[in-house]
């Protein structure tokens, strides 16, 4: 079959050659010539990647990514970097994982095996913008008026669970088990990198019980993932432990590594994890 090209020739990235599997030659070769400002890390993603994600779909997704990470919107580059590590994590962990293709209607970014077990992730990162954040959230006083350090912490739990409503709406047509992994890298919600960022001090276990009451409301929602890179966890003031939840916390000098990442299943769910799924999942937190 005659050989099939796909070009991108971002700037800041790097120039790809796909292949179908039945034409002879290397399924993909990448000439790689990243800037200083992307971290090494990003070559160990893109490698393994390579290696892994053999099929054509996957070859042309992984393209668009890294296309994207050149991209000036911080919410695009954030959205395709989100998506990267998230496949690395799930292959370190021991699956098989498929980039699904683009299309109109709107659809999960992965499938991923373990056997002949599937379930799919829809991955989203949230930036917010300087804008929005100027902008009240509905029955939440502005700081001044409430003199509550911990008010940034229930802004941003009001705008993760409205993610997790707006993201749910997509995802309703799947009988396989369906997780959405949101991807907060800077809590604040400012949008740009520019500037320090604000300390946002947050209670992650009332922020898991938050979204396990949500999504006792959306059954075809198998389980979220949410990764926060900045915050600041607060003392938990609940004594009672989720049996739905995972949490896992790091030190602030673990940069590398979200400061806390929790996967919440819903108990409510029409397609539950299996015990595969779950202890795979539960070795990328």
């Amino acid at each position: 079959m005659e050989e099939l090209m796909a070009r991108w020739r971002p700037r800041r990235t790097m120039r790809i050659h796909s292949r179908r599997h039945d034409s002879p030659g290397p399924a993909v070769a990448w000439k790689r010539h990243l800037p200083q400002e992307f971290p090494c890390q990003l070559n160990d993603h893109w490698s393994l990647l390579h290696r892994h994600c053999v099929d054509y779909s996957s070859h042309l997704r992984i393209g668009r990514l890294l296309h994207r990470l050149a991209h000036h919107d911080i919410g695009v580059q954030e959205s395709a970097l989100a998506e990267l590590e998230l496949a690395t994590q799930l292959i370190r962990a021991g699956l098989r994982v498929t980039f699904l293709p683009e299309s109109q209607a709107r659809t999960a970014d992965l499938e991923c095996r373990v056997g002949s077990e599937r379930f799919f992730i829809e991955v989203t990162a949230m930036v917010g913008s300087a804008e929005r954040q100027r902008l009240p959230v509905r029955g939440i006083m502005t700081d001044e008026e409430s003199g509550d350090e911990t008010n940034h912490g229930t802004i941003l739990t009001h705008r993760i669970l409205a993610r997790i409503r707006q993201k749910a709406k997509q995802l309703a047509d799947y009988c396989d088990p369906v997780i959405l992994s949101i991807s907060i890298p800077r809590a604040d919600l400012r949008g740009g990198r520019q500037g320090r960022p604000e300390q946002i001090r947050m209670d992650v276990k009332a922020l898991a019980g938050s979204v396990t009451v949500e999504l006792t409301k959306l059954p075809h929602l198998s389980a979220v993932l949410i990764s926060l890179w900045d915050v600041e966890p607060l003392p938990s003031r609940a004594a009672l432990r989720l049996a739905n939840a995972e949490i896992i916390e790091r030190t602030k000098h673990q940069c590398a590594h979200p400061r806390v990442r929790m996967l919440i299943q819903n108990p409510n769910a029409s397609a539950q994890l299996y015990e595969s799924h779950d202890a795979s999942i539960r070795q990328t937190l």
